[in-house]
C-alpha cells in the first residue's frame, strides 16, 4: 500500500528519479523552457522552485546545497548568476506549465514549463509606463486660508508620437522625392525625341538640296549634248553643200 505517499513516482526507482529530475532542471536553467509530460512538469516544479528561492541569496553555503542537487557546476553558475539576478523581486511561482495537449503514439498528455520572467510574449505589455501623480500639500494664505492641494499630472513622454509624426512627413517626402524623378526623367526622354527630331529634319533638308543640284547638273548635261548634236549635224550639211 501506498498510503501517505503524495509525490509523483513517475515510474521509476528513488535514485532513477532524482537523477532525471536533476538533468530536467540543469536543462530547464540552461533553455529556460522545455517540453515534457504533465506528470514530470509538475514535479519538476516543485523541485526546481526551492533552489532558485536558494539562488536569491549568494553564499557558499547555498551554491553547495544546490550543487548536492544539480550535480551540475555551469548549471549553478548561470543560477546564481543570470537568473537569479532576473527574478530577484519575484517572491515565488518562478515557473509556468503550459499544456499543449497530447503526444502521438502513447497519447501522454504534453506540457511545455519555463521561467516565468524569460517569456518575451506574455511579459511584452508589462513594460509599459505606468501613469504617476504628485500632490501639493495644503498651504496657508497671508490672511490664514487654506489654500486646497492641486494635482498635477506627470506627463508621459511622447517619444513614440514623435517618432510617428517624424515617419508620417518622411513618407510624404519620399513620394515628392520619387514624384520629382519621373518629372524629370520624362522631360529627359522629351529632350532626347525632339533633338533626335530636329537631327532627322536637318538631314532631311541637307540631302534636299543635293538631289536638286543632281537634277539640275543632269538637266544641263542633257541640252549641251544637245546642243554638240546640233552643231555636228549643222557641220556635216555644211560639208556635203560644198
Amino acid at each position: 500500500m501506498r498510503h501517505g505517499k503524495k509525490f509523483a513516482h513517475l515510474g521509476r526507482k528513488a535514485p532513477h528519479r532524482k537523477y532525471m529530475l536533476a538533468n530536467m532542471a540543469c536543462s530547464l536553467i540552461e533553455h529556460k523552457s522545455i517540453n515534457t509530460t504533465v506528470a514530470k512538469a509538475k514535479a519538476l516544479k516543485r523541485y526546481i522552485e526551492p533552489l532558485i528561492t536558494k539562488s536569491k541569496n549568494d553564499s557558499t553555503h547555498n551554491r553547495r546545497i544546490v550543487f548536492s542537487y544539480l550535480k551540475n557546476k555551469y548549471a549553478v553558475t548561470e543560477l546564481f548568476r543570470d537568473i537569479s539576478v532576473k527574478i530577484g523581486d519575484r517572491p515565488g511561482g518562478y515557473t509556468r506549465i503550459i499544456k499543449l495537449g497530447n503526444r502521438l503514439g502513447d497519447n501522454a498528455s504534453m506540457a511545455l514549463i519555463e521561467l516565468v520572467d524569460y517569456n518575451t510574449i506574455y511579459n511584452s505589455g508589462s513594460d509599459s509606463k505606468k501613469k504617476t501623480r504628485r500632490r501639493r500639500k495644503s498651504t496657508k494664505n497671508s490672511d490664514g486660508a487654506v489654500v486646497p492641494a492641486v494635482e498635477e499630472a506627470v506627463v508621459e513622454e511622447a517619444a513614440p508620437a514623435v517618432e510617428e509624426a517624424v515617419v508620417e512627413e518622411a513618407a510624404p517626402a519620399v513620394e515628392e522625392a520619387v514624384v520629382e524623378e519621373a518629372v524629370v526623367e520624362e522631360a529627359v526622354v522629351e529632350e532626347a525625341v525632339v533633338e533626335e527630331a530636329v537631327v532627322e529634319e536637318a538631314a532631311v533638308e541637307e540631302a534636299a538640296p543635293a538631289v536638286e543640284e543632281v537634277a539640275v547638273e543632269g538637266s544641263n548635261d542633257a541640252s549641251e549634248n544637245e546642243d554638240i548634236e546640233t552643231n555636228s549635224k549643222d557641220s556635216e550639211k555644211k560639208e556635203t553643200d560644198s
